[in-house]
């Protein structure tokens, strides 16, 4: 059997997160975007075929560059014919950008070596209707993009995210390795202008982008000093961090496969 790589987008709005919910009562209650591909592909195949996601995404998250594999029954199929046939029988909210065939032994998970999110947030004037969906509106906040990012210095390398991850978190450990973490301004088709946060790291922690955002919009609106995401850092203290930002200003942007392998 072949060892199929999808590059999957969503929008994640009315999903309840990537991750399939087992159980019948479940599957059949709560739209997964693991549960709808999987429907696509049973169709196509005549029989159960398990996908495997790079990562859960939460409801109302959502990606551009997911990525997932499964086990085709079919060895004769190529990777453009993937793409259309799966397309054709998922809804409009689920799109399969690519195909690729991939060794035996690759995992969507176990092989990706980072993953990429980005939250989208409006500020200034209300953002059209079309695209409330998509991005968290903070009203009467001017940002300060140099204080914003000097905030972000420490996020960088090894680091304990005890601080920034939601009571339930199953984890073993609470240590992530960080790439970067940045802010930039980045406009749209329509000209309106955006504040980018973006985030490069091993694996995250349950919630712990939105909280991290929501922790670094409230110090720039508070005026605090440049050192207080440090020591909110080093409190390893759910409590000492601010709110979590809604879901549906978050992208799983991109999941790399060629970086250094860090431990989780």
């Amino acid at each position: 059997m072949n060892n199929i790589l999808l590059t999957v987008s969503y929008d994640g709005t009315e999903f309840c997160g990537w991750q399939r919910q087992d159980g019948s009562e479940a599957e059949s209650s709560q739209r997964t975007v693991q549960g709808e591909i999987e429907k696509a592909l049973e169709k196509i195949f005549k029989q159960k075929v398990n996908i495997y996601g790079s990562g859960r995404t939460d409801s109302g998250v959502h990606a551009l560059a997911q990525a997932a594999n499964f086990f085709s029954p079919v060895d004769s199929m190529n990777e453009e014919n993937y793409v259309r046939a799966i397309n054709s029988f998922l809804p409009d909210d689920i799109r399969i950008l690519k195909a690729q065939k991939v060794s035996e032994n690759f995992n969507s998970r176990k092989s990706a070596t980072s993953r990429v999110y980005r939250y989208f947030i409006a500020f200034g004037e209300n953002p059209p209707a079309d695209r409330n969906r998509f991005c968290y509106y903070v009203p009467s906040w001017k940002p300060n993009l140099e204080r914003l990012n000097k905030y972000c210095e420490c996020l960088k390398g090894e680091i304990d995210c005890a601080s920034f991850t939601a009571s339930g978190d199953k984890s073993l450990s609470t240590f992530r390795f960080i790439e970067h973490a940045k802010f930039f301004y980045q406009k749209d088709f329509w000209d309106k202008e955006y504040l980018v946060f973006e985030i490069e790291a091993n694996a995250f922690l349950w919630k712990m982008v939105r909280t991290l955002t929501g922790t670094l919009i409230n110090l720039d609106k508070a005026d605090a000093p440049e050192d207080s995401m440090k020591k909110i850092l080093e409190a390893k203290d759910r409590t000492k961090a601010g709110v979590t930002a809604p879901s549906q200003g978050l992208f799983l942007y991109k999941i790399n496969f060629d970086g250094i392998r860090r431990h989780v």
